[in-house]
């Protein structure tokens, strides 16, 4: 299969599904290939010197108004848009710095016992739903839960109000996909629209009762000055922020129990020794990571691996094809936690690098010890299902007996 008709592959249903034999195929044919529109990139070397390349940008909105007419009538794409996730410096540099002070490793650090606490607290919810053999969501009752509780916590969102955004969020996510269908691109607008509403009433309240919190802080930032932070990019970065601090560790905590209850020696072999966790967490985010592409622009000629990239190529980043790259990962389609120099580029490289990752590595690290110590019986209670994404790389149910 020449690089063309492995990268349209990737857009099938199959490739989404499970894109591993399609990048094996991509590595044959080199780091970067053209493909295409596309530079495709799956070697790990070039993607991780690419996502540290400030000539690499991401799609201004120029490029974005030339290739994807309309898009500003699509409340998802345009509020992703203006969200320091597709911004570039100095606004992306204006805007992270603002948000980075809550995800510092001090602030991190401090939120274990926090953590610990929720994933107790989901646990006995699911002892108590699970008695008799009952099956349990593992998705909708822990995965989508620790995470979202956490989050929401950091920006000040009443607990009540966790079960709503779950069907938004994965509404909206359809956005980031590299092909959405219409109907689709249709649920992520309203799915935005309605989050916006949410997020408008909470400035408000925020603004007549602030609080210890993320948004109180933003609000606060944009009220002492626009140039700070305008009003559409508060709202946008809010909307970011609650999104992608649930939508990737859900994935993660899901992608991640479900190699282990393929691989029982692993699942046993953790629950014995609880300090491998960060080691079997650094895997989990290699094998199967939560994100499995991002994407740049370049902004002029660049030189990879003795690869030509012209000014104007669009880079297609496959982070999990980087992470899956023979060169760097020696035997990469097994699981081994024992992987000496571990370093995925699950979360991004360079100035985009995910601001969440540690607390995301954080909330891994302490579910899965607990989770396998509490529930000593855990096993798949039926065929899980994935969703149909490439970019964000989940199940939408993941059925488990605990008793």
């Amino acid at each position: 299969m020449d690089a063309a008709s492995a990268a349209a592959a990737l857009l099938t249903s199959e490739g989404r599904r499970d894109p591993y034999p399609t990048y094996a195929l991509l590595h044959r044919h080199g780091p970067l290939v053209t493909a295409g529109q596309y530079t495709i990139v799956s070697g790990y070397r070039a993607a991780d010197q690419l996502l540290r390349d400030p000539r690499m940008v991401v799609l201004p909105d120029d490029l974005r108004d030339l290739h994807w007419p309309g898009w500003r009538e699509n409340r998802a794409i345009s509020t992703i848009a203006i969200s320091m996730l597709r911004a570039n410096p100095p606004d992306h540099t204006r805007m992270r710095r603002l948000v980075a002070g809550a995800f510092t490793a001090r602030r991190v650090a401090a939120m274990r016992d926090v953590v610990a606490a929720q994933t107790a607290a989901l646990l006995d919810e699911i002892l108590e739903q699970g008695q008799g053999g009952r099956p349990v969501d593992f998705m909708a009752e822990f995965a989508y839960r620790l995470p979202v509780g956490v989050i929401c916590a950091l920006l000040g969102i009443p607990a009540a109000d966790t079960p709503w955004f779950r069907q938004r969020a994965t509404d909206l996510t359809a956005a980031l996909e590299l092909v959405a269908d219409p109907d689709e691109l249709a649920v992520a607008s309203r799915g935005a629209a309605e989050l916006e509403r949410y997020f408008a009433d909470l400035i408000q309240h925020r603004r007549a009762h602030p609080g210890e919190d993320l948004t109180t802080a933003l609000v606060q930032a944009h009220d002492a000055g626009p140039d700070q932070l305008s009003g559409d990019e508060l709202l946008a970065n809010l909307i970011l922020l609650l999104v992608a601090g649930f939508e990737t560790t859900t994935n993660l905590l899901g992608n991640g129990l479900m190699i282990l209850l393929e691989r029982p020696e692993h699942l046993a072999r953790l629950r014995a020794d609880e300090s491998l966790a960060p080691a079997y967490v650094a895997e989990m985010l290699r094998f199967d990571p939560p994100v499995q592409l991002t994407s740049r622009v370049a902004s002029a000629d660049a030189e990879v691996d003795g690869v030509r990239v012209p000014a104007g190529a669009w880079l297609l980043i496959l982070l999990g094809a980087a992470n899956r790259d023979p060169a760097r990962f020696p035997d990469p389609d097994r699981f081994n936690p024992d992987r000496p120099d571990n370093q995925p580029l699950s979360f991004g490289a360079g100035i985009h690098y995910c601001l969440g990752a540690a607390l995301a590595r954080l909330e891994a690290e302490v579910a899965f010890p607990q989770l396998l110590r509490r529930l000593p019986r855990v096993a798949l209670a039926g065929a899980p299902q994935r969703r149909v994404r490439l970019t964000l790389r989940g199940y939408a149910t993941l059925p488990i007996t605990v008793a």
